[in-house]
């Protein structure tokens, strides 16, 4: 699988570009998944259901599913946290995995950045960042793009992991 990330500061458009790639990118015939690295403690599982009910009594595994989607949910407890690699082999195969977040890993990642987040840019301390998607004025040395162009971004994306 082809592994592209996008990186930034809270604020500064992480999200919303992705979502816009992965809509752009899948209708261009190409299987896209997501992995999104969360810096804190979240649940997918809503309280009081039967699957919480029973992550919560100790079940190191609860899979979940209906004829829509299936979820598997398993608590580290104890367990040493994965590896983005151990985590990335544990996905279905698809053409592209984009990535939100996972900064200090050694992965090919496109930095969105905004001045107002009042934050520094990461992309000079990151030889892994290739690529700044901003509406700011900015002096870098790696290629800038428009924050908004999402085509122009997901041909840069598509170009720079083999997929055209």
């Amino acid at each position: 699988m082809k592994v592209f990330g996008i990186v930034g500061w809270k604020n500064s458009g992480k999200t919303g570009l992705l979502e816009r790639l992965v809509d752009d990118i899948a209708n261009r015939g190409f299987s896209v998944s997501t992995m999104k690295h969360a810096h804190h403690n979240f649940d997918v599982d809503q309280k009081g259901k039967d699957s919480f009910r029973h992550r919560k009594a100790g079940a190191h595994q609860v899979f979940l599913s209906s004829d829509a989607r299936w979820v598997l949910m398993t608590e580290l407890r104890e367990s040493l946290k994965l590896t983005m690699e151990e985590q990335l082999g544990k996905m279905d195969p698809v053409d592209l995995v984009l990535i939100e977040g996972f900064k200090t890993n050694d992965h090919l990642k496109i930095e969105t950045y905004r001045s107002v987040t009042g934050q520094q840019l990461i992309a000079p301390s990151d030889k892994n960042i290739i690529a700044v998607a901003t509406n700011d004025k900015i002096d870098t040395v790696v290629p800038t793009l428009n924050l908004d162009d999402t085509k122009t971004i997901a041909d840069f994306v598509l170009k720079t992991v083999g997929l055209l």
